[in-house]
């Protein structure tokens, strides 16, 4: 293409009328109201084998609970057959159980920790 050519091209462009179309503007949508994410017991079941010591060191140590709040869960293990160690949403009492769960085979013992839905 000569520049004779691509100066009348240009030319052209600049003379030819821009239509611009205009975008329709948005429906508006209607607030959709988010509902709290459900919550989680993780609770720990009464056996006869997994000693008082490990369920209070798990409950120290997966739920950092001070020593005298996990003795008195550890009493309502024993006494009532289950105990609440916390509420929490799911994913974290998922990780929850898992990791007490993991620490009781690690250790032999067949404690069982589950989470219910409150």
């Amino acid at each position: 293409m000569g520049t004779k050519e691509k100066e009348r091209t240009d030319q052209e462009l600049e003379d030819q009328e821009v239509t611009v179309k205009e975008r329709p503007s948005p429906k508006l949508k209607q607030k959709v109201k988010l509902k709290p994410p459900n919550n989680y017991q993780v609770i720990f079941h009464n056996d006869n084998y997994t000693p008082m010591e490990f369920v209070v060191w798990v409950l120290q140590k997966v739920f950092h609970h001070p020593a005298d709040r996990a003795q008195a869960i550890m009493w309502d293990v024993h006494k009532k057959g289950i105990g609440v160690a916390g509420i929490y949403t799911f994913e974290i009492a998922e990780q929850r159980v898992f990791d007490s769960m993991t620490l009781a085979k690690e250790n032999a013992f067949p404690l069982m920790v589950i989470a219910k839905e409150v």
